[in-house]
């Protein structure tokens, strides 16, 4: 069993959809079913955060796979940095990029390139490279996460925040339900108090999924 997050989402913010496929968390197990409350759940989900195959399966292996994930995130940023603009924050120490940073970074006048990879894409292949070397990790604990992200989107005011989905061991993730002519006023200073409340629900790595 092996499971993959791929930057559907990723690439949705920084508007690369056309390189990028379209599914967000992949897995070869587990599946979905349906609770009473109509929410799907995990069902015969991994529940271990290690991958069965590859340099990963030991402890030194994952410690290298997260070392060559931040070089690879970091090549990235230095990119960004040279073509965009030269405040591009670093990544976390987990290797995942810092949403709130680039978030605010991207208002900014004149950063609009952020949200191409650059200009002309010059930093989309850096991007899609660092993809591929993103961590595995346990696909039911990143489904409950973006779950009660979610309900907690909902509960403080976002009403069309939709739930992630698991569909044939794909997580999907939520958010607006009509992605390609967005409904949800992501500027708005109602979903930035919502996302801020909210930003917990989150693990680490998934605040640039929905």
């Amino acid at each position: 069993m092996t499971q993959q997050t791929s930057s559907r989402s990723r690439a949705a913010r920084l508007a690369l959809l056309i390189a990028v496929p379209a599914l967000a968390l992949t897995t070869a197990c587990g599946g979905a079913e349906s609770s009473n409350d109509g929410i799907a759940s995990v069902s015969k989900a991994p529940t271990t955060d290690k991958a069965k195959d590859g340099p990963d399966a030991s402890q030194g292996g994952q410690a290298q796979g997260k070392s060559a994930f931040y070089d690879a995130q970091m090549k990235y940023v230095q990119c960004m940095r040279k073509n965009v603009d030269k405040d591009f924050p670093d990544p976390k120490l987990s290797g995942y990029l810092d949403w709130a940073k680039i978030d605010e970074l991207q208002q900014k006048p004149g950063n609009e390139a952020i949200a191409k990879g650059g200009k002309d894409g010059v930093c989309t292949d850096d991007m899609l490279n660092a993809t591929k070397l993103e961590p595995r990790r346990d696909t039911q604990k990143e489904y409950e996460s973006m779950l009660a992200h979610a309900k907690c989107m909902r509960a403080h005011g976002v009403s069309k925040f939709t739930n992630p989905q698991l569909q044939d061991g794909n997580v999907i993730p939520g958010g607006d339900p009509n992605p390609t002519s967005p409904e949800l006023g992501r500027d708005s200073p109602a979903y930035k108090q919502a996302r801020e409340a909210c930003k917990d629900k989150l693990l680490d790595g998934l605040d640039g999924m929905q």
